[in-house]
């Protein structure tokens, strides 16, 4: 047994060996998925901020997604790729406890900006006279600055209990560090590590499902009694959250339960698989809203086209 939580102690990524012969391949996929969610999220960004048009709450809301999608592959992905290719697979102990709360952060954040949308969503569809009373865009960044606070306070603290178990080995499961990963290499009593990231996950996952699926319920039986061009438009927003916000939790549930699955840890494979998977799920919000979000698209489509002809005026002269 041996107290792990100084600065010269070096955690075994045991996942990324795992890979051999593969790991040029995931290297340049997480690559061209990287590249894919700073693109499509940068743009969505400086269209929100440029487009006097789409300074609205909902969109203030899809910017703060996007935001979250680069902050939480940025904490990830660079160094993940790094690794690969340098053969490296070791982490230093500060480095692992900051990727894990960066890593945790990024969806906790995610999810509760999806039950803020879907509470959006609910005022604009279910009371469209008192909507601009009720969520202006001064009242959705108060919103955002409280959930954001919220979040990096309490991940904080897991990090924190986390950071001051005792450990008795190096070796974690994963190509990533998590506080679960640290947990399930202590020796000691790990009662309170448990008890209070458990609480945690589950009042926030159990409350915002429950939120998000009141607003969706009552929005969808107000869309059945308005006319059917507001009623398309509605279900279209609708349907879009949904599938965003659906992937992202069938994702992030599969990965914070994987440790809980029969009971005990699972295998260096399904960790792997797992991981692969939720790198993946990263690159999918941008691409829901890029695609779905109609006045979204509209706008990056005429900002391009602005661009191009700007670019070929420049060009002749």
């Amino acid at each position: 047994m041996a107290n792990m939580s100084s600065a010269n102690t070096y955690f075994i990524l045991v996942g990324i060996p795992e890979i051999g012969n593969f790991k040029y391949l995931y290297a340049l996929t997480i690559i061209v998925v990287y590249m894919t969610i700073m693109v499509l999220s940068f743009t969505i960004l400086y269209v929100t901020f440029t487009e006097e048009a789409l300074h609205e709450p909902m969109y203030i809301f899809i910017s703060n997604l996007m935001f979250g999608e680069m902050y939480g592959s940025t904490a990830l992905m660079p160094k993940l790729v790094i690794d690969l290719l340098s053969g490296s697979y070791t982490i230093p102990f500060v480095g692992c406890l900051a990727q894990g709360f960066f890593l945790q952060s990024f969806p906790c954040v995610e999810i509760f900006t999806f039950t803020a949308m879907a509470y959006d969503r609910y005022l604009a569809v279910g009371h469209p006279l008192r909507y601009p009373m009720l969520m202006t865009n001064k009242m959705a960044l108060k919103i955002l600055l409280k959930i954001w606070v919220y979040v990096l306070v309490g991940i904080g603290a897991v990090v924190i209990i986390a950071s001051r178990q005792i450990l008795c080995g190096v070796e974690i499961n994963s190509m990533f560090c998590e506080t679960i990963s640290l947990t399930h290499l202590s020796c000691g009593d790990t009662t309170l590590s448990v008890a209070f990231g458990f609480t945690w996950t589950l009042i926030m996952m159990v409350g915002c499902v429950l939120v998000v699926k009141y607003c969706y319920v009552r929005t969808f039986l107000v869309c059945l009694r308005i006319s059917q061009d507001a009623h398309q438009k509605a279900v279209h927003t609708l349907v879009t959250h949904i599938i965003a916000f659906s992937t992202f939790m069938t994702s992030a549930l599969f990965i914070v339960f994987r440790y809980k699955l029969k009971g005990e840890s699972l295998s260096v494979v399904s960790h792997i698989v797992t991981s692969v998977t939720g790198t993946l799920s990263f690159a999918l919000n941008p691409i829901i809203y890029g695609i779905r979000t109609e006045a979204l698209r509209t706008k990056i489509l005429q900002k391009l086209l602005r661009n191009n002809i700007e670019l070929l005026g420049r060009g002749k002269n």
